[in-house]
């Protein structure tokens, strides 16, 4: 069932990201007069789920769901159609409008996934108001157990101070900023010290499998207990939270590994908080070093017992717009800091591309409206800044040839603009290939090991 509510999710999203993307070629080629011969969400290759002709334009829906398009009389896209291009231009083909006029039709696209984003950014704002956790209300620093993080100079219990000179204000800008970060200022027991990432920083973390980075720490609060633990007949209850062990107190989970692990195989004098009362145990520690129950907490567990702490703000519409903009804006900033590893090969951050099942797994296992308008936000600004490359057959590469035609004076030849989009074409199935691999490859591992 969470597979399909994702899938559900993933599926209306993109089908709505796509087709408004469609829409913004659409509509202004429509205004200029130019004939718009098919509008399809997916690729209809060999043949359509779906398609109903009005007017001159043909409707439909492909069976694979790879993106979608509009195929413009006397252009050269993706359907290839040379035949039409050899025939002399008529006045309501593409290739028979103004420089300016094909510009905007090109890049309408872009502009359509850039406004969808930020009305969803000012709706979200107006609608739900925001909560963040501030930084400076976390208890006892952050929890570091990536080796990764290790490796780079971080420790559990670092209070994170700036990254590359601009302080950081929650939680959530923290978790992020990994993407295109080169220094952070941490204070570590008093003393500030910098912590400089190295260039194959996110490669090594694409590597290495292990996903945690910046964590909160958290007091060690049983959620259950295994039916094989030493201890299932020893009382312990949902909601325990252990205090101390061997009389050395216990404020965060991470403080008790170490101990159990040298208590392997032996009982331990345990402290435990039920409900305000304070009980004591014995207990056994297994051979793993493990008492043989899941630990676990909620975000309201940790602001109940003042680990952090939640800001609620609630927004009326003119504040939403600009809580919204600045939104768009450090959202853009996020995703084109992660383009731009992703494009030098010194991050290695191209390890980690991943395809529409990374996408996919972005959406939660539960409906939730408010998460699921916050990634499809994410989506199309991600797609609007794909297809801003200047990437043969991508809009940017419409727009490349578009711009120099209008400053130079020459039109590229028909063949030329052919060729390299035969080429942008390989680019960009090799790229789908190489992200879906990815995806794979992982998948493969997880079901594996």
């Amino acid at each position: 069932m969470e597979i399909l509510i994702k899938l559900s999710q993933f599926i209306l999203s993109l089908s709505l990201i796509i087709v408004l993307h469609e829409f913004g070629h659409y509509i202004p080629a429509k205004l200029f007069k130019t004939r718009v011969e098919k509008f399809y969400l997916f690729f209809d290759i060999k043949f359509s789920l779906f398609k109903k002709k009005i007017g001159e334009t043909v409707y439909g829906i492909g069976w694979l769901p790879l993106g979608g398009y509009i195929k413009i009389a006397g252009m050269i896209d993706e359907s290839m159609d040379k035949e039409q291009m050899a025939k002399e231009p008529q006045p309501w083909e593409f290739r028979s409008k103004p420089g300016w006029q094909r510009l905007i039709i090109m890049l309408g696209g872009v502009v359509v996934n850039f406004i969808l984003a930020f009305i969803i950014y000012v709706s979200l704002a107006f609608n739900y108001g925001d909560t963040t956790i501030p930084l400076n209300s976390i208890d006892g620093g952050v929890l570091i157990t990536n080796p990764i993080f290790i490796e780079s100079g971080f420790l559990t219990g670092d209070k994170i101070i700036s990254v590359d000179g601009k302080e950081i204000e929650t939680y959530t800008e923290l978790r992020i900023s990994v993407i295109g970060a080169k220094t952070y200022k941490v204070d570590r027991n008093g003393e500030i010290i910098d912590i400089n990432l190295p260039v194959d920083f996110l490669g090594k973390m694409s590597s290495s499998g292990d996903g945690t980075g910046f964590e909160l720490r958290a007091p060690f609060i049983i959620q259950s207990v295994s039916g094989t633990s030493l201890n299932k007949n020893y009382d312990l209850q949902q909601g325990d939270i252990i205090t101390s062990i061997n009389d050395k107190e216990i404020k965060y989970f991470d403080q008790s590994i170490s101990i159990l692990e040298e208590n392997k195989n032996k009982t331990i004098e345990v402290e435990l908080l039920r409900e305000n009362a304070t009980l004591s145990k014995t207990l056994n520690v297994d051979s793993n070093g493990k008492l043989g129950v899941a630990f676990g907490y909620t975000t309201k567990d940790l602001v109940d017992l003042g680990y952090m702490e939640l800001s609620k703000n609630s927004y009326s519409f003119s504040q939403s717009l600009a809580v919204g903009s600045n939104t768009f804006i450090s959202s853009m900033d996020f995703y084109l800091d992660q383009v731009k590893a992703i494009f030098n090969p010194n991050t290695g951050a191209y390890k980690g591309l991943g395809g529409f099942i990374a996408i996919g797994n972005i959406f939660p296992g539960t409906w939730d409206w408010q998460i699921f308008w916050r990634i499809t936000a994410i989506i199309s600004i991600m797609l609007g800044v794909l297809n801003l490359l200047p990437i043969p057959l991508l809009d940017g590469g419409h727009a490349t040839f578009l711009i120099y035609e209008m400053v130079s004076g020459r039109k590229p030849s028909d063949k030329f603009v052919e060729y390299v989009s035969v080429f942008g074409l390989i680019l960009l199935l090799t790229l789908v290939i190489y992200a879906n691999g990815n995806d794979i490859y992982k998948l493969f591992n997880i079901i594996s090991f």
